[in-house]
This record gives C-alpha cells, sequence and structure tokens, in this order.
C-alpha cells in the first residue's frame, strides 16, 4: 500500500496535472530521493518501490500504459537531475525510453532513447581545461593522509567527499578545498559531506529553467508547470526558480525553500504513483 499524502501536497498535484493545456515535467533528484544516500557512490540504486513507480509513470508519460490512460499523460515528461556526472547519472538511473538526464548540476544533458543515452556533446575551453586539471590537484593534495576523504573527477569539476572521514580531517580538507576555490575564483557549493568546484558556472535551478522550455516545445504546449524534488542544499537552486504552479518537495530534514516535504524515498514513491494515477484519469 502506497504511504499516504499530505493533504495540501495531494492538492498540489492535481492542480499539476490539470488538463489546461499545460506541459508537466516531474524532476527528481537522484541520491537521496530516489536512491537512498550510501558512503560509496557507486552502490547507490534506486529503492525497489521509487523502481517501481518511475517504471509506472514513465509508461504512462511514453503513452503505452493503460488504453484508457487520460489525455493529460501526452503533455507530461519525466526527468533526472543530479549533481552526478551525466553517464554516472544513466548507468545509476537506468533511465525509462524519453526521460531527460540533467548531469553536473545542468553542465551536461542527454535523452533516454531506445538505442541509449543521447548526450548533448560537452567540451572545456583550454583555459577551462587547465584550471581544472589545477584544481583538481589542490583536492588531491587536502586529502593526502586523510582517511576517508576522496576526490571525484568529473567532465567540469572536481568534488570532495568527505562521508566516511573523522570530524578533524573533514574540516581540514573542506578548509583546503574553499581555499582553492577562492584562489581560482570558483565558487564552492557545499551538500551533503561533499564540496564540489566547478569550472562552469551552472544550478539545477538554471537547468530546470532551461528544460522547462524543452518540455513546453516538445509537448507543443503554451507553458510547463514544473514538479521538482531534492534533498540536498544544492537543490535548493531548483527550489528558489519554482513558482506559482509548480510544486517544490524536500525529501528528509532539513531548512528548505520548498513548499512541500515528505520524509523519505518511500513517500517519493507514493507522490510519483499519485502523480500517474492522476495522468490515467
Amino acid at each position: 500500500m502506497s504511504e499516504a499524502i499530505d493533504p495540501s501536497l495531494a492538492t498540489a498535484l492535481e492542480q499539476l496535472v490539470a488538463d489546461d493545456g499545460a506541459a508537466v515535467l516531474v524532476a527528481l533528484d537522484f541520491d537521496g530521493v530516489l536512491a537512498p544516500l550510501v558512503d560509496d557512490p557507486t552502490a547507490s540504486r534506486m529503492t525497489a518501490a521509487t523502481r517501481a513507480a518511475v517504471d509506472r509513470l514513465a509508461a504512462h508519460v511514453r503513452g503505452d500504459g493503460p488504453a484508457d490512460a487520460g489525455a493529460a499523460a501526452g503533455r507530461a515528461r519525466l526527468a533526472f537531475v543530479s549533481g552526478r556526472d551525466l553517464e554516472d547519472l544513466a548507468q545509476r538511473s537506468v533511465p525509462p525510453v524519453g526521460a531527460y538526464l540533467v548531469g553536473s548540476h545542468g553542465a551536461q544533458t542527454g535523452h533516454a532513447t531506445t538505442a541509449g543515452l543521447d548526450a548533448v556533446p560537452f567540451e572545456l575551453t583550454a583555459e577551462q581545461a587547465d584550471v581544472l586539471a589545477e584544481l583538481t590537484a589542490a583536492l588531491d593534495a587536502a586529502v593526502v593522509g586523510r582517511d576517508g576523504a576522496w576526490v571525484q573527477r568529473k567532465p567540469s569539476a572536481a568534488v570532495l567527499h568527505t562521508r566516511t572521514a573523522g570530524p578533524a580531517d573533514t574540516a581540514a580538507a573542506v578548509e583546503a578545498a574553499d581555499a582553492a576555490a577562492a584562489r581560482l575564483g570558483l565558487d564552492a557549493m557545499h551538500g551533503k559531506d561533499v564540496v564540489e568546484i566547478a569550472v562552469l558556472h551552472t544550478t539545477k535551478g538554471e537547468a530546470l529553467e532551461r528544460l522547462r522550455t524543452v518540455v513546453a516545445q516538445d509537448a507543443g504546449a503554451p507553458a510547463t508547470r514544473v514538479l521538482y524534488a531534492g534533498d540536498d542544499t544544492t537543490d535548493e537552486k531548483a527550489f528558489a526558480v519554482l513558482g506559482a504552479g509548480d510544486v517544490t518537495i524536500k525529501v528528509g530534514p532539513g531548512e528548505t525553500l520548498a513548499a512541500h516535504r515528505v520524509a523519505d524515498s518511500d513517500a517519493v514513491a507514493a507522490v510519483l504513483d499519485r502523480i500517474t494515477d492522476l495522468l490515467a484519469v
């Protein structure tokens, strides 16, 4: 049985999919939303409930669900929006055909097709590549001798991970990462046990605004209403750009700009199931 949904969120979902011609974009962060946070990012997987809910929603969005699926389904689209590298996101999420993918906080975009991931070409300038190399070297130096701290490389960023590091090592590594970002004139994005520093300025909010336009064009609709669910500080950039008619959901505890909150991934699955039910009417 699906978890109960707060009445105010239930009403917001009904308004989200109201059949008035607007397109609907259901955009979801991956880690901490569809998949519980784990120490090893390569071990991250959707829960059984979110996997089933995503696949059920995607079937209606693609139009190959039940024959009596509602017309609203043709206006709906699904997207995964993550800080993960695009290919890593695709590998972990196994996106349904037709889903949009946004990686590296908006620096990378793609689309899931029957032939696999169709990624938009991405390339740094020579200057950006040099800055990224200098940044990565600085973070590599910051984790030397600090157990549990490690550096992840992305096409446009380097990420300090400290989930399994002790408090003293975490504080020292984060301080060094912030210093490197300041020296190179870059922004350091602090998330749950991570500090991500990119050589391109992108946010999930900017990515959602671009995707909103793409979805409206794809669906032949005058506008797009967006649902976004996220759990981390980087998701606040997405919540900040969404407004009237959109639905913002914070997953888990913590201060947030989101209008609604759910407890965990299973609660997210209940929300997705409810959206599918509404689209099928």
